[in-house]
């Protein structure tokens, strides 16, 4: 088995048993990139190999020491270019930041690179991460790992396919409108959105509002995922909001064997035909969670109603989207000529927020907390909700997205850039943790998932159920 063949758990366990040097394992991993991302461009702003081959040096002679710095000990990892990285360029794929470098890591690179990995370059996203299609005009667009003419999702799309043709072990995301689900769906892999405050967010200008989005792991697999949780989670004194149960994501990975007894899920479906679904993405997504119902004899799959009203969750959801896009958005506009370096989609959602009054936010605030409690009702009679990671196969890259979805039933418009996407924002509207686990492939040979949705700040029990389901996946192969 080749180096890049490795989970990112083995690896770890190789490089401290000194079975490859972290030298090879960084000379496996550039020679891949240097394979793979001419094709796909996932990785962007790549440090010289120079520079990265004596930082793994570095990391050889610490382990002769005796000195280890964690279990990613000499790992190369690319950062999401939307997290800061201290010395590397982070962009957020706008022209408006092309050069910027931070004075510091964010909080997240920041426990990473504690772990001991080594940050090789970053991982190419959408112009402010917005749309969940990866293209911007400073880097350009990543292809799908399974089809380099089509898109790789996003905004978490360079590091899903990075991950996918093995450029990485395991990779860092974030996900507001399903950013980690999407592009985790697309590429055959796994991404999980944490409960709100699991992972804190540092820096940030707002640490109050903003509470839609998160950063995460992904990986290959559920054991490598739940590593690299471990790695990002823990309380921070700068975040409100963080949640401080460490112990109860102690050695995560040693604790994915103990599934409930029974597990029942309720497959939302397409929310009683609300959510217009692409042809085949339904049934590919019902024959995984029916699979995994016949092979594993505890698991019980129920279809099931949404008990919350599918119209207002959209109208508040909007609102409040918009409303924090404003605040993050408009600092770059503040400065005229900057407005025509900033993609159409991010000027337009920067315009929607602009008419929002106090009393509309706080109308949206009071359908999401009605939403929330109708979601914890669900939660009364099962453990894990179910619902597509997309509502449409990976599209040709050369879109900008998806203007119509051809339903069974007829070719349905899509009134905003992003509605495409809504099957996204229940997990995210409710601050519930979500997996993107992978359902299979159509005849096509395109890449879908499924989401399950775990109950609030149950991310290690999630978890499980995500451990349990990949065991009967990789069984039917």
């Amino acid at each position: 088995m080749q180096i890049i063949d490795l989970s990112a758990t083995d690896l770890s366990l190789a490089i401290h048993r000194k079975q490859v040097s972290c030298k090879e394992v960084m000379q496996a991993y550039l020679a891949r990139i240097q394979e793979m991302n001419p094709t796909y461009n996932a990785i962007v702003s790549l440090v010289d190999s120079d520079t990265l081959l004596a930082l793994a040096e570095v990391r050889d002679d610490e382990l002769q020491k005796g000195q280890s710095r964690g279990w990613m000990h000499g790992m190369p990892i690319a950062i999401k270019d939307i997290a800061p990285t201290a010395g590397l360029k982070t962009t957020n794929g706008s022209r408006i930041l092309k050069d910027f470098v931070p004075s510091q890591d964010g909080l997240m690179v920041e426990r990473i690179k504690g772990a001991g990995a080594v940050v090789i370059g970053k991982t190419n996203v959408p112009e402010f991460g917005l749309g969940s299609h990866t293209f911007n005009e400073v880097f350009g667009v990543t292809a799908n790992a399974f089809d380099p003419t089509k898109s790789a999702g996003g905004s978490s799309g360079g590091a899903a396919t990075a991950l996918a043709l093995k450029m990485l072990a395991v990779a860092d995301g974030s996900d507001f409108m399903g950013s980690l689900r999407n592009p985790a769906a697309w590429n055959n892999i796994y991404g999980m959105r944490p409960s709100c405050g699991r992972v804190p967010l540092y820096p940030s200008t707002d640490v109050y509002l903003s509470t839609l989005s998160t950063e995460g792991p992904m990986a290959r697999n559920v054991t490598d995922l739940a590593a690299l949780l471990e790695t990002q989670s823990g309380p921070d004194p700068r975040t409100p909001y963080a949640i401080n149960e460490s112990e109860s994501i102690k050695n995560l990975p040693a604790q994915l064997s103990t599934a409930p007894k029974e597990i029942k899920v309720a497959w939302m479906s397409d929310l009683n035909g609300y959510l217009p679904m692409e042809s085949g993405v339904l049934e590919i997504c019902e024959t995984a969670l029916r699979r995994f119902e016949s092979l594993n004899k505890t698991v019980r799959v129920d279809h099931v109603s949404p008990l919350f009203d599918t119209h207002n969750v959209w109208q508040a959801w909007c609102t409040w989207r918009s409303t924090i896009m404003g605040i993050r958005l408009g600092p770059y506009l503040t400065q005229a000529q900057k407005k025509g370096l900033m993609k159409p989609e991010a000027l337009w959602e920067y315009e929607q927020s602009l008419g929002i009054e106090a009393k509309t936010l706080a109308h949206a605030s009071i359908e999401r907390t009605r939403f929330y409690q109708f979601m914890l009702e669900h939660f009364k009679t099962h453990d894990v909700l179910a619902l597509p990671a997309a509502q449409v196969w990976p599209f040709d890259k050369t879109w900008r997205w998806p203007k119509n979805i051809m339903t069974p039933k007829g070719d349905v418009a899509m009134d905003t850039y992003h509605r495409w996407m809504e099957v996204v924002i229940y997990a995210t509207f409710a601050g519930l943790p979500c997996i993107s686990v992978p359902a299979g492939f159509n005849e096509a040979g395109l890449a879908m998932g499924i989401q399950l949705i775990g109950k609030p700040n149950a991310d290690k029990e999630l978890l499980q159920i995500a451990y349990a389901y990949a065991q009967t996946h990789l069984s039917s192969k």
